[in-house]
């Protein structure tokens, strides 16, 4: 495990936001969401990165980088700053590492970092059957057994990839606030569409909650005495979970997460 003294650095690299974290052996010391601008160079990030440990008085003391990405363009950059600006070689998040799960999955290699790890955390948290709902870029819905098999999920497209898509296929719709209308009625067109984005995203995730629910007590038996918990994550997740009920546990962070727990498992790694 890491010792409370040495820090790690969590990288997590998605479409939307690049999520960094510090954890200092017994919590979270910072953490900072980015936009994801795949044209920055590592020298753009790497001073950006710098500034944000020196305002925090930790930029000495990171002694481990654990790095997801699914932005191929970033990865690349991302382990070059990392060797420049901290002298740490990444730990890189790749399917063959430990994570407590086991990905039986079809196709486990086309399984995305951000899912694996995920799945990871829910499951260290709950030692149980769990969900991860993530809202982010992707809608997607993780399930795992009682035994820690990631046995698949849902994805599909996120609610701001829906919006775009509307307002560009659409002429006379304006863009929209992503917030929750006066009521599912809406009176007005504005409200109409923040009324189909929001609620219709609610509908989705909560109509297919018991139909995963369902599918897994079908592959796992067990996962009914415990009870199936579900976790939500992601970008998005402040915005839709104080509006549905289906939550057991809120943590936007979790693939930070699963990011210190694939490095405390994995202490001989790089990183």
């Amino acid at each position: 495990a890491i010792q409370s003294s040495p820090m790690l650095l969590a990288i997590d690299i998605g479409n939307t936001n690049i999520v960094l974290g510090v954890w200092n052996g017994s919590g979270w010391q910072a953490h900072w969401r980015l936009r994801t601008v795949p044209e920055r160079t590592a020298d753009e990030l790497g001073i950006y990165l710098t500034s944000l440990l020196r305002e925090h008085g930790l930029k000495k003391a990171v002694s481990r980088v654990v790095l997801s990405s699914v932005v191929p363009q970033l990865t690349q950059t991302v382990l070059a700053l990392s060797r420049d600006y901290l002298q740490r070689d990444p730990l890189l998040i790749h399917t063959d590492l430990d994570l407590g799960i086991q990905n039986r999955t079809d196709v486990p290699a086309q399984v995305g970092s951000d899912r694996l790890l995920n799945a990871a955390a829910a499951y260290d948290r709950f030692r149980r059957a769990c969900i991860v709902i993530d809202l982010g870029t992707a809608t997607k819905l993780d399930v795992v057994t009682s035994g820690g098999d990631l046995l698949g999920g849902v994805i599909s497209p996120g609610l701001g990839i829906t919006a775009d898509a509307l307002f560009q296929r659409a002429a006379k719709l304006s863009q929209v606030d992503l917030v929750l209308p006066p009521s599912v009625l809406g009176r007005n067109t504005v409200h109409a569409v923040q009324s189909g984005l929001i609620y219709g995203y609610l509908s989705l995730i909560e109509g297919l909650l018991p139909r995963l629910k369902a599918e897994l007590l079908r592959h796992d038996s067990a996962a009914g005495a415990g009870g199936i918990a579900v976790i939500g994550t992601g970008g998005l997740i402040d915005l839709l979970a104080p509006h549905t009920a289906i939550f057991d546990a809120i943590d936007p962070w979790l693939t930070l997460e699963g990011l210190r727990i694939a490095a405390e498992r994995n202490p001989q790694a790089a990183g």
